[in-house]
């Protein structure tokens, strides 16, 4: 029997790709057509991570102003029409992303994507920056028909590639990839720079990085059956 392939599974936004300029224009495009103030990039981060609806949401309250039912569904296919036409004007892999991708190639490890952002959306953010090759697979949340933290997202992911649990490993940015890692019985690493209203270090992961350059030496410590199943 063939032994399984081992497995890095990222997040996508706010761990591999800094998106959060592009995603603060769209939700700032609508909320100025709405009449109302549009936020800073520093507030825009803390509402990135569960998805489009929750952001605009968010955008609304910062407004004081309630978001629900065919308003919300309005501005939802909005923010996807508009999000979507200026998806890579601004956003950008972060440094050491490519130089990882190249180790685990070079390593015989498979790289995955395990997102809460929309499939085709993502492979679109993922091809418009020359990436999208470099992932066995790119899993949004109808994938599989469940999004982090519901460990089924990762669990699915994993196998969607032939790999194993036990010679995989999540790289995520917040609580959503540390509980659907932890589910399903899968080591996590979390980036300190990412989308979070709660800091990372709260929330304990195996180990936290600043940067992707120290992301393989936290593989080799957190998840040695990543390693010893390689090449």
């Amino acid at each position: 029997m063939t032994a399984a392939r081992p497995l890095v599974v990222f997040d996508l936004d706010g761990t591999l790709i800094e998106t959060a300029g592009d995603l603060m224009a769209t939700l700032n495009h609508i909320l100025a057509a709405e009449g109302l103030r549009t936020v800073e990039l520093a507030e825009a981060r803390e509402m990135i991570g569960d998805g489009a609806k929750a952001m605009l949401q968010k955008g609304f309250q910062a407004n004081e102003t309630p978001l629900e039912g065919d308003r919300l569904e309005r501005l939802f296919a909005t923010f996807l029409e508009h999000y979507s036409a200026n998806i890579a004007n601004e956003s950008f892999a972060f440094p050491g992303v490519v130089g990882l991708l190249d180790r685990l190639d070079a390593e015989g490890i498979l790289a995955a994507v395990c997102t809460n952002k929309p499939e085709a959306m993502s492979k679109l953010l993922l091809s418009e920056l020359g990436l999208a090759e470099r992932f066995a697979i790119i899993a949004g949340p109808e994938t599989f028909g469940a999004r982090k933290p519901d460990p089924r997202h990762i669990a699915e992911t994993i196998r969607a590639v032939g790999a194993s649990p036990a010679t995989s490993v999540m790289i995520g940015d917040s609580k959503n990839d540390i509980d659907a890692a932890r589910g399903a019985g899968v080591p996590v690493i979390t980036v300190d720079f990412g989308y979070t209203t709660i800091p990372v270090s709260q929330l304990g992961p195996d180990r936290i990085v600043s940067h992707f350059d120290d992301i393989w030496d936290a593989i080799v410590a957190v998840a040695p059956g990543v390693v010893a199943a390689a090449g």
